[in-house]
């Protein structure tokens, strides 16, 4: 956590005497998830890919590919944007001058982890809206008629893990209105797609009637 913790203005205290150690092992488990979630999520979509249809597996390749490039990008938003935005307004936040804040070693880890990840999965709409489109489960008019609702809860969220400054709050917010407006239009490539697939099948369909 070096380089985010560079970028805080506080000491971090320790009150175990194990904590330092149980720091290491925890953070070296999420290192490794983080570090072999590509093939993971390999290994998991070789389980899916055999229960598929043919056009099915056809239109979702690189899958693998997009899902852990999203992820990436998720986790490097959030471990050098959102996470020491939100830490930093939250450790010098004070209800009155008398309450002094001391950072928990656990507290900042915590913190640190559940934004980081938070904001990786987060990125994953584009991908969660492909396979939701596929399945019929989320259409654009869907998405575009709860946009303004999804606006307000994106601005939320950045007001709450963002210090009270409207810089700091856009540069959270900006990235994941584009994500929602990439799954908008990845939604309505998801339906162009079918619908062709079910024109040129009909169209096979007729000509075999025909002949």
């Amino acid at each position: 956590a070096d380089a985010c913790a560079n970028q805080v203005n506080f000491i971090i205290q320790n009150r175990e005497m194990s904590g330092q150690l149980a720091m290491h092992i925890s953070t070296s488990f999420v290192a490794g998830i983080c570090l072999t979630f590509p093939y993971l999520f390999w290994e998991l979509w070789r389980f899916i890919k055999p229960g598929l249809y043919p056009h099915e597996r056809k239109n979702s390749q690189g899958a693998v590919f997009f899902v852990s490039v999203l992820f990436i990008l998720g986790l490097l938003f959030g471990y050098y944007i959102a996470a020491p935005l939100s830490i930093n307004f939250l450790q010098s936040y004070s209800v009155d001058a008398s309450i002094e804040n001391q950072i928990d070693l656990q507290s900042y880890l915590s913190t640190l982890t559940t934004m980081t990840m938070s904001c990786a999965f987060v990125f994953e709409l584009p991908m969660i809206v492909f396979f939701l489109a596929k399945a019929g489960l989320v259409t654009p008019e869907l998405m575009i008629l709860y946009r303004k609702h999804a606006i307000v809860v994106i601005l939320i969220i950045a007001a709450i893990i963002t210090p009270p400054d409207i810089s700091a709050q856009i540069i959270v917010t900006i990235p994941i209105l584009l994500l929602y407006e990439l799954s908008i239009y990845i939604a309505r490539a998801v339906r162009r797609d079918r619908t062709a697939a079910l024109n040129a099948e009909l169209a096979r369909q007729q000509g075999t009637g025909v002949s």
